[in-house]
């Protein structure tokens, strides 16, 4: 993409969140950045990547603040071009009124994204790097934040350059075919050609099978609690978290709708859901509730199917039938229950009894949930690039549809190799717009619309 397809104008952005803290990051980006940040200096301008101490002043000559400066030159910076950032103190006061200085000094208010934006456009980052940033900057998980580091390293991007070169080198043997056919070496074995494109939709067929093994580590398992209402649903789901997300009460009926939280633990997260207790019931609000639930009972990865008796534990795995996904029989209040209560049931093996109270078999059922999953082949390899998101998975469809396109024009012969080549060409041409190496405006607008504004 070329620079100059974006304005020249020079823009400014808080980086750091609003709110009350001790520092705050203010960032300027653009040829002028120099020129604009020397107007609030008093015309001095730090050494170049040295961080240093300098007071900032309106155009009155007020001062607004005591900071710490860092100057970089183009195209040694996060956006390759000239950038200052401002480090100073934090609070909802002084940042603001640094970005107004710099504005009333001859800066635009930046766009969401549009730092990052300015990276991928002069080469600092491709595409996917820069949606690993905003991934980065929203993981909720350790092992959401690990996948996005993962992608910002360039793992995936250099999978899909991958991808992209063998693509090209069977163009290059069609290419060959169709200009020396009667060369020495004879025409292109039609057997190369073929093992050429299988293995190119193999590896194709493989990268997408890893989208939904992204959207867990992005999004986390669904882990569903379910079981009649007053059964500990609830003191289970706190106890897992560590903290009172959910209300408790002796009152049967107190959840009314379903809450989620995630579980920060490794290697998947787990977005725990709080149910609506499952029975029959004239209250239409409660109603919806238990609709809900098992609408969350249908899509979840695993299921834990509650009741402090062997009578509601039965119930609770009954319900379940309608499970989807893997189902775990808990015993709740096991600091109340007899020693075998629960366990009685036939139904019920691989039981895991747990206390909200005290502690009891919480390690133990988190542990029998990552088991579930590694079970399930729902663990990823940490070394293998997966697909983190629904837009990668629909570009990598399209690349692979061509390719099959190519592949079903040579078997058939109905396309001479001129016109079949053209599927090729194609399939290079999404590639690229994946990872950024053609300017597809839509494709920006809809990347960059979801950053936070300074980034």
């Amino acid at each position: 993409m070329d620079a100059g397809s974006e304005g020249t104008d020079t823009i400014v952005a808080a980086a750091s969140a609003p709110g009350i803290g001790a520092l705050a990051v203010v960032r300027i980006s653009g040829m002028a950045a120099g020129g604009i940040a020397g107007r609030v200096l008093g015309g001095e301008l730090p050494a170049v990547r040295r961080a240093t101490r300098m007071t900032l002043r309106g155009a009155a000559g007020e001062m607004i603040d005591d900071a710490v400066v860092i100057r970089y030159e183009a195209p040694h910076s996060y956006t390759g071009e000239d950038l200052v950032e401002f480090v100073c103190h934090g609070g909802w006061v002084t940042p603001p009124r640094v970005v107004a200085a710099l504005v009333e000094a001859g800066a635009r208010p930046a766009l969401p994204g549009e730092f990052t934006r300015r990276a991928v456009i002069n080469g600092k980052l491709d595409l996917l790097q820069a949606e690993a940033v905003n991934d980065l900057i929203r993981a909720d998980s350790t092992a959401g934040a690990r996948l996005a580091l993962g992608q910002l390293d360039g793992g995936l991007s250099r999978r899909i350059s991958m991808l992209r070169e063998q693509i090209i080198g069977l163009e290059a043997l069609i290419a060959y075919e169709i200009d020396f056919p009667e060369e020495d070496d004879g025409p292109i074995d039609n057997a190369r050609i073929a093992s050429a494109t299988r293995d190119l939709i193999s590896a194709l067929d493989r990268l997408v099978a890893t989208a939904p093994i992204g959207e867990l580590v992005r999004q986390g398992a669904l882990v569903t609690i379910i079981g009649a209402p007053n059964v500990g649903k609830s003191s289970l789901f706190n106890a897992l978290l560590g903290r009172n997300r959910a209300l408790v009460t002796e009152i049967p009926g107190t959840t009314r709708d379903a809450l989620d939280a995630v579980l920060d633990v490794s290697p998947i997260p787990l977005r725990l859901v709080d149910t609506a207790g499952l029975r029959d019931t004239t209250d239409l609000v409660e109603a919806l509730g238990v609709a809900v639930s098992r609408d969350y009972l249908t899509r979840a990865q695993v299921v834990l199917a509650c009741g402090d008796s062997t009578e509601r534990l039965g119930d609770a795995l009954e319900a379940a039938r309608a499970a989807s996904g893997a189902v775990i029989p808990v015993v709740t209040k096991s600091d109340l229950t007899g020693a075998d209560e629960g366990e009685h049931s036939a139904s019920a093996q691989g039981v895991v009894r747990v206390s909200a109270v005290s502690g009891e078999g919480l390690a133990a059922l988190i542990a029998r949930i990552g088991d579930v999953l590694i079970a399930g082949g729902q663990i990823p390899d940490a070394d293998t690039p997966v697909v983190s998101h629904a837009r990668y998975r629909s570009v990598l469809l399209r690349a692979g549809a061509e390719v099959a396109e190519f592949r079903a024009a040579r078997q058939t012969g109905t396309l001479p190799p001129t016109v079949s080549a053209v599927h090729l060409r194609e399939a290079v041409r999404i590639l690229e717009e994946l990872i950024g190496v053609v300017d597809v405006e839509d494709v920006l607008g809809r990347v960059f619309s979801t950053f936070c504004v300074g980034k």
